[in-house]
């Protein structure tokens, strides 16, 4: 952090329009012709908004940013047991120093690389080093706004709005994982030592509060809709606007108001209120926006629920569809095909080392009619599951995300010596269940790829312009926030905010409703009132509807489940084929002796609520101390 707050320091004047910062070596070997004055370069709205620019290469690509990527780091997910030097290894391990470059040989952490910076290489993306920058450079923006003359009004409301936004939401991104850190608002001196104090996480939450919502005043709804955005409209999607700025202000009150970030007050299920009610503000008045049709944005159908994640056919087309609320741009159209669209398919199929989704972790996907399975070894007369076809009649998203034993995976042609690889063998001892190469758990995750991503199909082919690029934020998750800080804010599953229709429990609906699920209330009997039940159901929603995409491990952290049981516990299902094997539909086949078995157990205390910071930048001085028991 030091030396990035030098270097910027000494080089913050020399500002280029529209190409990225440069180092202070590359400044020296200028022309004199080539430098240009800060009245010049913050004069009007093309030149200020291309030293902007550069905010939007700062931020990670968490799903491209190696060749093979991970991102979910709760009992969500585990690897092939060939790999060793992902984060998610680390992790398992109890180490969480793992997220560090100086602890990763490999350069595979999109939190933290060792050669950072804002070109179009997305294995040079960071949190860490470009967090900081960022917000250097946001205020570096915002003192020189008196310089931008040439300009209306509403131009210096989108420069300033997009600067505001950024300089929250990289505080909030380093808070999520470190607590409460300074809250730096204005550019640092070179001259000057750092004596700015850690403040508590909600000090910090309040002044990114202050800047998104002073940021989601001042910018648009639709920048196609308005004279600054005219120059490049329909190419606007990724600037950003009212929406994500009001998204991610209820997203910061909600980890401000959640149990991690009040224990010390509230106990270890304690909600702070209030923090909760202005959450549920801002995520209602973020969805009446979104309802009313005054944004475009709105949940895809399910038929389309894959738009979200991956797009092919479409020219290299950015996914996220009508629902995507924060994108980061990606660099590189076929950047996901070098590794990302690979990691998922066992190695008889595909060659490469695999992520998988635990046994554990899917037995959240419930039933169709939208009740839990109690466990997966018993039969439920409530909700209908029966563990000797435990396939069957499971959550719509079930068959969305999860390839599970007997799906037909290969497509079209393949050799007749291994013609019995059509077929998932995912029961015990099957030809997909090779623990180096192949699944652990007895499961696959196809969230973010098509059935065809193998060698056979070959889907993602040049050709095929398969693109996977995942969302920060998507629409979804909003609704499921909002019923979250709506419930717990105003101590009731009916709970609302004024500037919204919609109840906690409406909310959820919303995002069943669209799967195709059973409505919360519909068939839960007494449970149905149950703050308590409506928070564990709430919990379960955002784990399937939310599933890898990178918000478990934070939810864990956040409500303090991450170092109690089953939450510790990463697990396989284990079982055989009983009867004649369906390949029409694979839901009818039957199974026996179904068990779970552990592959490993993490340990965990009190210290790994968060990350510990660099031991270097602890040293800098006395008042940015480490995390507690790091």
């Amino acid at each position: 952090m030091k030396k990035n707050f030098s270097i910027g320091a000494r080089c913050f004047l020399i500002i280029m329009l529209f190409a990225l910062f440069p180092s202070c070596e590359d400044y020296l070997d200028r022309e004199p012709e080539s430098i240009i004055s800060s009245e010049e370069a913050f004069k009007n709205f093309t030149n200020f908004q291309g030293f902007t620019e550069e905010l939007y290469h700062c931020i990670p690509d968490f799903s491209n940013a190696y060749w093979t990527n991970s991102w979910n780091w709760g009992e969500d997910e585990i690897t092939s047991a060939d790999m060793n030097f992902h984060v998610v290894h680390a992790f398992d391990d109890g180490n969480f120093w793992g997220w560090q470059s100086e602890f990763d040989g490999w350069g595979a952490s999109w939190l933290n690389q060792a050669d950072a910076s804002r070109n179009d290489d997305r294995f040079q993306k960071d949190l860490w080093k470009n967090g900081w920058y960022g917000i250097r450079k946001t205020n570096l923006g915002l003192e020189n706004m008196d310089l931008m003359t040439d300009a209306t009004p509403e131009e210096r409301d989108f420069i300033k709005g997009q600067l505001l936004f950024f300089r929250g939401w990289f505080h909030f991104q380093l808070m999520q994982y470190f607590g409460g850190m300074p809250y730096i608002d204005y550019v640092l001196p070179s001259d000057e030592a750092l004596t700015l104090p850690r403040l508590s996480y909600q000090e910090c939450a309040d002044l990114a509060a202050a800047d998104l919502r002073e940021a989601a005043d001042l910018l648009p709804i639709d920048w196609d809709d308005t004279q600054p955005g005219a120059a490049t409209r329909g190419k606007n999607d990724l600037r950003i606007n009212k929406i994500m700025a009001l998204g991610y202000l209820g997203k910061n009150y909600l980890w401000a108001a959640s149990p991690l970030m009040n224990s010390e007050s509230n106990g270890a299920n304690g909600y702070e209120l209030e923090y909760a009610k202005l959450a549920a503000s801002a995520f209602g008045e973020l969805l009446a926006l979104c309802e009313s049709g005054e944004s475009s944005y709105e949940l895809v159908n399910f038929e389309d629920y894959s738009v979200n994640f991956y797009t092919t056919g479409q020219g290299w087309r950015i996914p996220g569809g009508s629902e995507a609320i924060f994108r980061g741009p990606y660099f590189g159209a076929n950047g996901s095909n070098y590794g990302t669209t690979k990691q998922y398919q066992p190695a008889i199929i595909q060659d490469g080392s695999n992520f998988m989704p635990t046994a554990n972790y899917v037995n959240y996907y419930g039933m169709a009619n939208g009740l839990p399975i109690p466990d997966i070894t018993k039969p439920d007369a409530k909700s209908g599951y029966d563990p000797e076809y435990p396939w069957r009649g499971r959550d719509p998203r079930f068959y969305h995300d999860i390839i599970y034993d007997g799906v037909q995976v290969i497509q079209g042609a393949m050799p007749d010596d291994v013609e019995n690889n059509r077929y998932a063998n995912l029961f015990t001892g099957g030809s997909y269940r090779d623990v180096n190469t192949g699944s652990r758990s007895g499961f696959l995750n196809y969230k973010f790829i098509p059935i065809t991503a193998n060698r056979y199909d070959d889907g993602f082919n040049y050709g095929a312009n398969l693109n996977l690029h995942l969302p920060w934020m998507r629409l979804s998750d909003v609704y499921l926030m909002y019923a979250e800080a709506a419930s717990e804010g105003f101590g009731t599953l009916n709970g609302k905010s004024p500037n919204f229709s919609k109840t906690a429990v409406e909310a959820l609906n919303v995002v069943r409703e669209r799967a195709g699920v059973g409505l919360f209330g519909s068939s839960e009997g007494s449970n149905g009132s149950s703050l308590e039940y409506f928070r564990s159901e709430l919990r379960r929603e955002r784990a399937v509807e939310l599933s890898f995409e990178g918000h478990r491990f934070n939810d864990l952290r956040r409500w303090m489940l991450l170092i109690k049981e089953p939450y510790t516990l990463k697990t396989s299902l284990e079982f055989d084929r009983a009867g004649e094997f369906n390949t029409e539909d694979p839901t009818q086949n039957r199974v026996l002796n179904i068990r779970e078995e552990l592959i490993l157990q993490r340990n965990y205390s009190a210290r790994h609520y968060w990350l510990p910071l660099k031991v270097a930048d602890v040293n800098m001085y006395l008042e940015f101390p480490q995390n507690p028991g790091w």
